[in-house]
This record gives structure tokens, C-alpha cells and sequence, in this order.
């Protein structure tokens, strides 16, 4: 932790792997909401008699694991900063 103020800790910024473990965590939604709601409409399957809910059980598992990825801000897109940061940064600028 590093202090701002004395007698404030303010928690340390994450550094570096943010990227993975985003991709890690949108995969986990997906891949687990899969998994789950195909085994709920594998269960609904063989109480009713059917063999389509396997199927929407996947569909609904996908569509909350984006919906999850969604909400929890996983699909922005970052990226670095708007203006130049040094003389050597404005690129844009020596196009012209």
C-alpha cells in the first residue's frame, strides 16, 4: 500500500496484468455459464422428455456469461493516454 497522507493508505494500483486476468475472468463467465445452464436444460431434458433444452440451456449460459462480462466492465476497450505525455509522443502531430 502506498500513503497519499499521513495516516491514509490508499490501496496500490494493479500493474501489468490487468489484461490477463480480465481475459481470464470473461472466460470464466462464458465458459461457466455454459456449463451450467446446459446441465440445468440436460436436467430439464430428461425430466420433460425433450432434447432441445440442452441446447437453450448453452444459448442463455453464453448470453449471461457476455451479459456478466458486460456488466462488470470486462468488454472496455483501454486504452493509453489522450494527449502527448513528452516532445518524442506527438506522432500524430509530425504526420501532418
Amino acid at each position: 500500500m502506498r500513503e497519499d497522507t499521513p495516516g491514509r493508505q490508499v490501496p496500490a494500483e494493479p500493474e501489468g496484468d490487468g489484461g490477463y486476468n480480465s481475459g481470464m475472468a470473461v472466460f470464466s463467465y462464458v465458459i461457466g455459464g455454459i456449463v451450467v445452464w446446459s446441465l440445468i436444460g440436460w436436467g430439464l431434458d430428461n425430466l420433460l422428455k425433450t432434447r432441445w433444452l440442452v441446447l437453450a440451456g448453452a444459448l442463455v449460459g453464453i448470453a449471461g456469461g457476455i451479459y456478466l462480462t458486460m456488466k462488470h466492465g470486462l468488454f472496455t476497450h483501454r486504452t493509453g493516454p489522450a494527449e502527448p505525455q513528452g516532445p518524442g509522443d506527438d506522432a500524430e502531430a509530425d504526420r501532418r
